[in-house]
């Protein structure tokens, strides 16, 4: 799980409602050379240089200990690396610039050993230093004045730990429907088997459709894409509200969820509105009967308990994973759980 780590800037006019916040979403912060967990797990020890006998001395009376270094050169990259061989607990870093080449090498060297966060100032760089090299660092320090830049961190790092959970439906009936317009979804990522994208006619269910990740004899794989369904399905534009496929764009954020519900967030790169033949599917799940509609071809698939399925070969009782959202509906995609909204 990343965790946040906050301290903050020099003469904020929103001090207290800056530890408020934090007080409730991060789980250290820090003052002077002590960081100070939230959740009542004590306190670590700010080391601001590497200092081997420091280090043994703190270990023995049982002392938590985070190195924190500027990475201006190899030397330093090379003490964070001992500090980890030393079992220092974090490795605070902090690059000039943010030049990735450091921060991947580090993650490499230190994963494992240490607990690694990098020092940010705001939000976007959260995103950048929690996914580089796919491991990402293992949380973050983020040192601002602004509240709206804490929250914003806090929600980069509740969704790196979100997972949903999905329900196994049974397939009632399939139905091609004829032609309309099917929007594809390409991401500026690269998927694997088991994800994809969770798309239906109702909110309240979306079906896990995977990514188009298969080698067939006709058509190259192309595990960027989500060949997703009709332009007026839902999918779930952030983990509280969802949107109309119709309108997502180049450079918006799409989540990508597998087939164990952990969920990521990914840029979309382009969406293709084409007209294809189209295909209504039924199915049932918590005794609840939910529809979506995807295009009618081969490469399209929907992820099942064990793998996943074409929609041209889905069959009565055939299991499929879907997501049983909230009781309520959606108005403008927010969620509304205490007025009747009825879909069908």
């Amino acid at each position: 799980m990343k965790e946040l780590w906050f301290q903050i800037k020099k003469e904020s006019e929103e001090q207290e409602k800056l530890l408020k916040i934090a007080g409730q979403m991060a789980d250290f912060i820090v003052e002077d050379k002590k960081a100070t967990s939230t959740s009542g797990k004590g306190t670590v020890t700010i080391l601001e240089n590497f200092n081997s006998e420091k280090i043994r001395e703190l270990k023995q009376i049982g002392e938590k200990i985070a190195l924190r270094i500027t990475i201006a050169g190899k030397q330093d990259e090379n003490d964070a690396v001992k500090a980890a061989d030393f079992s220092v607990d974090y490795i605070l870093i902090n690059c000039h610039d943010w030049r990735v080449i450091p921060l991947e090498n580090l993650i490499a060297k230190i994963h494992g050993k240490s607990i690694l966060l990098a020092e940010i100032e705001n939000s976007q760089d959260a995103k950048l230093v929690l996914e580089a090299l796919e491991l990402g660092t293992d949380g973050v320090l983020l040192t601002t004045s602004s509240s709206e830049e804490l929250s914003k961190t806090a929600a980069i790092i509740k969704l790196q730990a979100e997972k949903i959970t999905f329900s196994v439906a049974k397939i009632v009936s399939t139905n091609p429907i004829g032609t309309g317009a099917r929007a594809c979804i390409d991401t500026c990522d690269l998927m694997t088997a088991g994800e994809g994208i969770i798309i239906g006619s109702q909110s309240a269910g979306l079906f896990l459709v995977e990514a188009e990740v298969h080698e067939n004899p006709y058509v190259a794989s192309r595990p960027f894409r989500v060949n997703a369904g009709s332009v007026s399905m839902y999918t779930l534009g952030s983990l509280e509200n969802t949107r109309y496929l119709s309108e997502f764009k180049a450079g918006d954020e799409v989540i990508i969820i597998n087939r164990e519900g952990r969920t990521r967030k990914a840029n979309v790169g382009r969406v293709k509105i084409e007209y294809r033949p189209l295909i209504l599917i039924e199915a049932e799940a918590d005794g609840k009967r939910i529809k979506t509609i995807l295009q009618n071809a081969e490469t399209i698939r929907i992820v099942t308990p064990n793998g996943s399925t074409p929609v041209t070969e889905l069959k009565p009782n055939d299991e499929v994973l879907v997501y049983m959202a909230a009781k309520g509906g959606r108005h403008f995609g927010v969620s509304v759980t205490e007025e009747t909204v009825i879909e069908r």
